[in-house]
């Protein structure tokens, strides 16, 4: 059920902006970013735990990294013609259940759910499209990918595919300190929470398990540059 119109304050670039409806109904209508002033520069705004969250667009590494997963599937493809699973970049999802919308840095979809989202040109995915949702940290927002904890005590993106049942959620953790990736599964809907993981470190292969059955190299990732925040 949508929420009731109110009249809501945010504040960005240091310029308060009152907003007609909650930032979550004028996400999904595709209004909240022209109403804050958002610059058409690759700049994403996500509702992350019912809070309007802005960030710049990614650095090279990061995209890099998609780029090799993208590779990956599309070799499965080709390899395979019936292979069942296909991939989309920053496509907007809207997770009504909790009154978010994300943007996730690369998305698995069925096949079959690839070419309804393609036929129907729809907008917006649902959660239940996701049979896998990819996240590549970057300096100044990586707590709003990871599980809460420093930084961000309220509900993340982690927390936030838990509760609405996304099956696996890739996170590539950039951070010079521990740069590592980990698959999280098993998500549990009611207290928002992944109860199983698997890592790996930078220059290991990643396999994801059945029913990916993808292996992933990462020996060219690299970690954000050191005395980036965090």
């Amino acid at each position: 059920m949508e929420e009731s119109p109110k009249v809501s304050i945010v504040a960005t670039s240091h310029h308060h902006h009152e907003l007609p409806d909650t930032p979550y109904n004028l996400w999904t209508r595709d209004e909240l970013a022209d109403l804050i002033d958002l610059p058409h520069d690759g700049t994403r705004v996500e509702i992350i735990g019912g809070e309007i969250v802005v960030s710049p667009g990614p650095d090279y590494a990061h995209n890099a990294i998609i780029r090799t997963i993208q590779k990956q599937m599309f070799a499965a493809e080709l390899a395979n013609p019936a292979y069942p699973w296909r991939c989309i970049t920053t496509q907007d999802v809207v997770l009504s259940e909790i009154h978010d919308g994300y943007i996730p840095d690369l998305c698995f979809l069925s096949k079959k759910d690839d070419r309804e989202a393609r036929e129907t040109q729809i907008k917006k995915l649902s959660p239940r499209h996701l049979a896998l949702a990819v996240e590549v940290t970057s300096p100044g927002n990586a707590r709003n990918d990871r599980r809460p904890g420093p930084g961000r005590s309220g509900p993340t993106k982690w927390s936030g595919y838990a509760r609405v049942g996304v099956p696996y959620y890739l996170l590539v953790e950039r951070d010079p300190a521990a740069p590592m990736t980990t698959l999280f599964t098993c998500p549990d809907t009611f207290a928002g929470v992944y109860e199983e993981s698997v890592r790996w470190r930078f220059g290991d292969e990643i396999r994801l398990p059945k029913p990916f059955g993808l292996v992933i190299p990462t020996d060219e990732w690299e970690p954000w540059q050191r005395g980036q925040s965090s």
